[in-house]
């Protein structure tokens, strides 16, 4: 495993690992409070390696080997940092693959880049998608102490089922949430979209994959339902789905 190396970000160093190879390449976003030397990233590095493509991922701020506050981030910050590793290591088209919030991160980085007339993105595949999951996800279900301490405190803190750090979700968060929902109308991408949802999902429910997919222009996505599938999606059979859903986007990009 190499070292990353470091982009300054806004004062923030932001860690990056790349692969040199082949366009399209595939840009990894990952999921709220996950790091890049997770298991679908690392598969997914192995599998770019092999093919000869290239592949980029980063740890947002406060996440994994990046600088930075956890309780710092918003999903602007992130965004920020994103799209400034994509700029500075990419060239050509390239293939977002965003887990979780990363399917957030991709969908406004899409916005972003088309309005400065960078239009570079060749395809998304999302897997357990969470955009908008502050307005959609979070706050509809806040209970009366957790309003409090949002108020009060500015933060509050729930278990996480994916590490002993509980996670922690701050009024800047979700006051910034509301400033970058994608799913208020419809969403056009101007590239084929593949969305991986799996039907056991505790944290993201498959209704929302459903409503984000009638978000898309109907011609141009695919839905991919995936029976016993959590929120991880990295079971093997899981982890050889993604991979297949990632090539196929890259040749039809090719």
């Amino acid at each position: 495993m190499t070292n990353p190396v470091f982009l300054d970000v806004d004062g923030t160093n932001i860690a990056v690992r790349q692969i040199a190879g082949a366009a399209p390449g595939i840009v990894w976003l990952g999921g709220y409070k996950s790091d890049m030397l997770g298991t679908k990233a690392e598969t997914l590095s192995q599998w770019a390696e092999g093919q000869g493509r290239a592949f980029l991922r980063h740890d947002y701020s406060g996440h994994g080997e990046s600088g930075g506050a956890f309780a710092d981030g918003t999903i602007s910050k992130w965004l920020t940092g994103s799209l400034a590793v994509f700029r500075h290591c990419t060239k050509g088209k390239q293939i977002l693959v965003g887990s979780s919030m990363g399917a957030w991160i991709a969908l406004r980085m899409v916005q972003e880049l088309r309005k400065a007339g960078e239009n570079r993105i060749a395809g998304l595949v999302l897997l357990a998608p969470a955009p908008d999951f502050t307005a959609e996800l979070v706050e509809p279900v806040l209970t009366k102490a957790q309003k409090r301490a949002l108020k009060e405190k500015g933060f509050f803190e729930e278990p996480s089922d994916y590490s002993a750090e509980p996670y922690i979700y701050t009024r800047a968060l979700i006051e910034d949430g509301r400033n970058n929902l994608v799913m208020t109308g419809p969403i056009d991408t101007h590239c084929p979209v593949h969305v991986l949802q799996g039907l056991a999902d505790p944290d993201v429910p498959s209704s929302h994959a459903l409503k984000l997919v009638s978000l898309l222009p109907a011609d141009d996505v695919t839905l991919s339902l995936i029976p016993g599938g959590d929120h991880r999606l990295s079971r093997p059979q899981d982890l050889d789905m993604l991979v297949r859903a990632v090539d196929a986007m890259a040749r039809q990009a090719a």
